[in-house]
């Protein structure tokens, strides 16, 4: 990148630089480049892969405008998925290639170019913001006789966690007390929920389920989920739900059933070393038996045809939605590795079941090679949003964890950050990282408050949660400033009862931004062009065909960014954190130069 990037070419997947982002095989696809004036490329050409052969299609000029000329090229779509990337020409020295990643004066391989692709894509409504729900903390409509695994709590009790009995402690929320808090979801702009698994297991977290036959009881079984999609249905929102597909529990009913009989047909869903105790499992611990996708039972049970767990817990009555937990494992053990087909198969199974499903993968690196859009359509961001954004906020000293399965966290510069998000953006197809899953806090992370400290950095953490491409994730009780280091710690019950404990600044700013992105196309679906980089101060345009919003965030105070007013315009209405700006007599307009702060302003 430029030290000037607002001068730099650019290219993205958006509707501004790609009119049909969603072409069919045999179909023409144009895309555009945007040339700024002062620019030095006078020439572009798109080298573009067909069948297997890369060639070079000469761009032409598709209009000039005061700012800009705009290059257009027409691609053929002879391959489902078509890559491509641009080739810039500013003379005999000037050789340059542009790709999701960046600008380079050198050959660069083909893992970053950007995509055409004739999968169907991700429904309108997968944009909105997405809120997360742990549904033993969330809410209570009723006590109900705790199971003899559980370890009763009160509703105020501490969170116990750490040690054995962590997984067992029992607060007892569940699916009515969601449906009796949409208003407050409402208030916060959330299109989608997000409930993490809600079928019967051994544990609070649910994660090694003892059945995929029916919703848990204790959460007020199959018809607490309906009348849960009811409500949030009739509100316009989504229900997303969690599904284990790499592992069950011990106790689940197939893996009883397996270990009980070597000739059983369950038997050959799982991984036995020795029969019938001796079995792989979920980073080696004995509770989660980790299945292998080569049965055709399993699949048939588990997500493959209309009978299957992913089919029967779709539709208007249940969710409209999966998030696959440790997507990044699934189907990969030693030398299997049918991880494909296990997606492919389940996106048919949605697409055949409702016809506006949306289905979402955890990873937490790069999952670039699994998003190409004939399976998972998107991704929980933890490589390309939420790391890099901690490592620009979170306090040099002292550092949150050390080294250990991953690494610790370094306070890093935003040149250094933003080239991992571009870098780790850039091998995913446009519409993937705009339906990938932002977020800043899970029930896998300690508190957001807690890990950077200074409520103004969480302000930036906000902001650029809700203006940077992708689906913002709201963690429930972030909203509120809930605090908490440990991600067992952090899974706190929400305090409806004690508003007094709640931040009313953070709920007040979470509301401002999020529903300032629910009535954006530019937030919800737009384009992003870097305007400025610096070591403290970020600052970007998120652009739609008819509406363009600037950003800046800042760490710290800085030296003052200065953008033409050829570039941003002469005079930005705020839309959050700031004041109008409006350009000076030499045609400059100067961006709030204090922090820790964030703003945004309206272009157009």
């Amino acid at each position: 990148m430029s030290s000037r990037p607002w001068l730099d070419p650019h290219h993205d997947g958006s509707e501004t630089h790609v009119p049909d982002p969603h072409p069919a095989l045999g179909d023409s696809a144009a895309v555009l480049l945007r040339v700024p004036r002062g620019s030095s490329t006078t020439r572009a050409w798109v080298r573009v892969v067909v069948d297997g052969e890369p060639e070079l299609v000469e761009a032409t000029v598709d209009r000039t405008g005061e700012d800009a000329t705009w290059f257009r090229a027409d691609l053929r779509v002879a391959n489902p998925v078509v890559g491509y990337r641009w080739l810039l020409d500013g003379g005999p020295t000037d050789y340059r290639w542009l790709n999701g990643a960046g600008l380079f004066a050198h050959d660069v391989p083909d893992a970053a170019d950007f995509r055409l692709s004739t999968f169907e894509p991700p429904p309108a409504w997968a944009t909105g913001t997405m809120y997360q729900v742990f549904p033993d903390r969330f809410a209570k409509s009723q006590d109900r006789p705790a199971p003899p695994w559980a370890i009763p709590a009160r509703w105020d009790d501490p969170v116990i966690g750490e040690g054995p009995d962590t997984p067992h402690q029992l607060f007892g929320g569940d699916l009515d007390g969601v449906t009796a808090h949409l208003d407050h979801l409402a208030s916060l702009g959330v299109g989608t929920i997000y409930l993490t698994p809600v079928f019967p297991a051994e544990s609070n977290h649910r994660y090694n389920a003892s059945t995929f036959a029916h919703v848990d009881p204790l959460l007020g079984g199959d018809a607490a989920l309906g009348r849960l999609a009811a409500a949030a249905h009739a509100r316009g929102m989504r229900l997303m739900g969690d599904l284990t597909t790499n592992h069950c529990g011990r106790t689940h009913e197939w893996f009883r059933a397996a270990q009980a009989d070597p000739a059983s047909p369950e038997a050959g869903f799982f991984f036995f070393t020795r029969h019938p105790d001796a079995y792989d499992c979920w980073w080696g611990l004995p509770d989660f038996p980790v299945f292998d996708h080569r049965s055709p039972g399993l699949r048939r049970r588990l997500y493959d045809g209309p009978g299957s767990v992913v089919a029967r817990f779709l539709g208007p009555h249940a969710f409209d939605a999966w998030r696959i937990d440790v997507a990044n494992m699934t189907g990969i053990h030693g030398e299997v590795d049918v991880a494909h087909e296990v997606a492919t198969t389940i996106r048919r199974t949605m697409r055949a079941t409702v016809a506006e499903s949306f289905l979402q993968a955890e990873s937490n690196h790069d999952a670039g090679r699994s998003l190409l859009g004939d399976g998972y359509q998107g991704t929980m961001n933890y490589a390309a949003f939420t790391r890099p954004l901690w490592q620009w906020l979170v306090p040099p000293q002292p550092r949150p964890y050390a080294h250990g399965k991953y690494p610790a966290l370094p306070n890093l510069p935003g040149r250094n950050v933003v080239a991992a998000m571009r870098a780790l953006s850039g091998v995913t197809p446009w519409q993937a990282t705009l339906h990938a899953m932002n977020l800043i806090g899970s029930h896998d992370t300690h508190r957001v408050a807690s890990l950077l400290g200074d409520p103004r950095l969480v302000d930036v953490a906000f902001g650029l949660l809700a203006s940077y491409p992708g689906v913002p994730m709201i963690y429930q009780g972030d909203e509120l400033g809930l605090e908490a280091w440990g991600p067992e710690y952090a899974r706190l019950p929400m305090p409806w009862d004690h508003p007094e404990r709640w931040d009313q600044h953070r709920l007040g700013h979470t509301r401002e931004l999020f529903t300032l992105r629910a009535g954006s196309s530019a937030l919800r679906r737009g384009g992003l062009r870097w305007l400025s980089v610096e070591d403290d101060a970020l600052t970007f345009v998120r652009e739609s065909p008819d509406q363009a919003i600037l950003v800046h965030a800042a760490r710290a105070g800085h030296v003052p960014v200065r953008l033409p007013a050829a570039v941003v315009g002469s005079g930005l209405p705020a839309l959050v954190g700031a004041e109008d700006l409006h350009a000076d007599a030499d045609g400059v307009v100067t961006l709030p130069a204090d922090g820790p702060a964030f703003g945004m302003w309206l272009i157009r």
